[in-house]
C-alpha cells in the first residue's frame, strides 16, 4: 500500500508539473516515414539470409535416395492344423524400421545389417511413395552393414564421399527415418573420429566409428551421415541413450569396401589372428599382476594379449596370454585398434610380423592372417 500511494504522490506531482508549464513548442510537420530506409531488404526467396542454404541443397540432392525399410516376419496362425482341414497359412507380421540408401542405379541399397537380421521379408519405401520387395544380398555383423537388391532401374542415388579426409568440427548431416518419420532431417558436426568399437560399448564390432552430434535415434539405422558437399561419408549405426548429442556412424569407406565383397560372394570375408587383447592402463596393469604373477607383466601402457582362440593363426604361431606388443609390421606399440586394422587391410595369404615381449624375453613371430570361422562371428544387435 505505501508504494501505491507514493505511485499516486508521483503521478501527480508530474501531471501538475505538466499543467503548470509554460513551454510552447513550435509548430513542426513530422517527416513521412520512409519504410524502406528503416527495414533491410530482403533476401530473394531462394537465398535465405543473403546466402545458399547448403543443408537444403544437400537435402534436395541426397534425399530422394534415402528409403525406408520396413522387415516383416511370419508369425504363425493360431489355428491349429490338426483341428482346423483348412489351416489359415502364416501372417506376415511387421518387425521393424530402418534406413537405407541406394547406391547404384539398378536398386542396391546400403543399411545395416541389424536392421534386416532375421528378417522373412524387407519393403523398401522410397521417397516419393514407391515399394519395391527387397532382397538381402547378404549381411556382415562385424562391421554391421548389409545389401539390399531391389528390382528397378535408373533410381536417384547418392555420391559417395571419402570418409578417411573427414576432421572433428566438419558438418554433418543426417537424412532417415527416425520412429517411422520418413526423411527426417538433422544436421550437426563431426565430433570425433577413429572411435574404437570398445569405447562405445561395440566391441564385438570390427570398425572405428564416426562420432556425430546430429541428431541420430531408432529407426535413422541404415541411413547416410553427409557432408557439406552432399556426399555420404557414414552409415549411421547408433546411439547412445543415456546421452545426449552422442551419435556414431560407420566410416562409408569401410562400408563400399564390405558392400563390394557381399554383391561378389554374398557375404564379407574377415581374416583374425585369433588374441584377445587389451589396452593397458597404470591401474589394470597392477590388477594384472596381482591376479596373474606368472604373466610377468612390466609395462603399464601398450597392448597386451589375454586370450588365444584354439587352432587360430596365433596358436599355430606360438603366441600366449601375457605377450605384451612392441611391434606390429612398422607401428611401434600399437593400439588394439590399430592391430585390428591392419590385419583388416592384409590381403588373403599375406603375412603380418609381430614383435612381442613376453617377461623380459623378446621375440618375432611371422603370422598369416586367416579367415574367421562363422563360429566367431558376433549377432548383430539393435540400437
Amino acid at each position: 500500500m505505501i508504494l501505491t500511494r507514493l505511485s499516486r504522490v508521483g503521478m501527480a506531482i508530474a501531471l501538475g508539473a505538466l499543467t503548470s508549464c509554460s513551454l510552447r513548442l513550435p509548430n513542426r510537420t513530422p517527416p513521412t516515414p520512409n519504410p524502406a530506409a528503416s527495414l533491410p531488404p530482403l533476401a530473394p526467396p531462394d537465398q535465405p539470409n543473403g546466402g545458399e542454404n547448403f543443408i537444403a541443397k544437400v537435402v534436395a540432392e541426397a534425399g530422394p535416395a534415402v528409403v525406408s525399410i520396413d522387415t516383416l516376419r511370419m508369425q504363425p496362425s493360431e489355428e491349429d492344423g490338426f483341428l482346423n482341414p483348412f489351416p489359415i497359412p502364416d501372417v506376415p507380421v511387421r518387425q521393424g524400421q530402418g534406413s537405407g540408401f541406394i547406391f547404384t542405379p539398378d536398386g542396391k541399397v546400403m543399411t545395416n545389417a541389424h536392421v534386416v537380421e532375421g528378417a522373412s521379408a524387407v519393403r523398401v519405401t522410397l521417397p516419393d511413395g514407391r515399394q519395391y520387395a527387397g532382397k538381402v544380398v547378404g549381411a556382415d555383423s562385424l562391421t554391421d552393414v548389409a545389401v539390399v537388391q531391389i528390382q528397378a532401374k535408373n533410381l536417384p542415388t547418392v555420391q559417395l564421399g571419402n570418409s578417411d579426409t573427414l576432421v572433428p568440427g566438419e558438418w554433418a548431416i543426417a537424412i532417415g527415418n527416425p520412429l517411422g518419420l520418413s526423411n527426417t532431417v538433422t544436421a550437426g558436426i563431426i565430433s570425433a573420429t577413429g572411435r574404437a568399437s570398445n569405447e562405445i560399448g561395440a566391441a564385438d564390432k570390427r570398425v572405428s566409428f564416426i562420432q556425430t552430434d546430429a541428431a541420430i535415434n531408432p529407426g535413422n539405422s541404415g541411413g547416410p551421415l553427409l557432408n557439406a558437399a552432399g556426399q555420404v561419408v557414414g552409415v549411421n549405426t547408433a546411439v547412445i541413450s543415456q546421452a545426449q548429442g552422442l551419435g556414431f556412424a560407420i566410416p562409408i569407406n569401410t562400408a563400399y569396401r564390405i558392400a563390394e565383397q557381399i554383391i561378389a560372394t554374398g557375404r564379407a570375408q574377415h581374416l583374425y589372428l585369433g588374441i584377445r587383447m587389451v589396452q593397458l592402463t597404470p591401474e589394470l596393469a597392477a590388477k594384472i599382476r596381482q591376479d596373474r604373477p606368472t604373466w610377468r607383466l612390466q609395462q603399464n601402457q601398450g597392448t597386451l594379449i589375454i586370450g588365444i582362440a584354439p587352432n587360430s593363426p596365433a596358436a599355430k604361431a606360438g603366441l600366449q596370454a601375457g605377450d605384451w606388443i612392441v611391434k606390429i609390421n612398422t607401428i611401434n606399440q600399437p593400439t588394439p585398434q590399430q592391430i585390428q586394422s591392419v590385419v583388416e587391410q592384409t590381403k588373403l595369404g599375406e603375412k603380418v610380423t609381430l614383435e612381442i615381449r613376453r617377461g623380459d624375453r623378446q621375440q618375432t613371430v611371422s603370422l598369416q592372417p586367416e579367415p574367421m570361422p562363422p563360429e566367431l562371428y558376433p549377432s548383430s544387435q539393435p540400437e
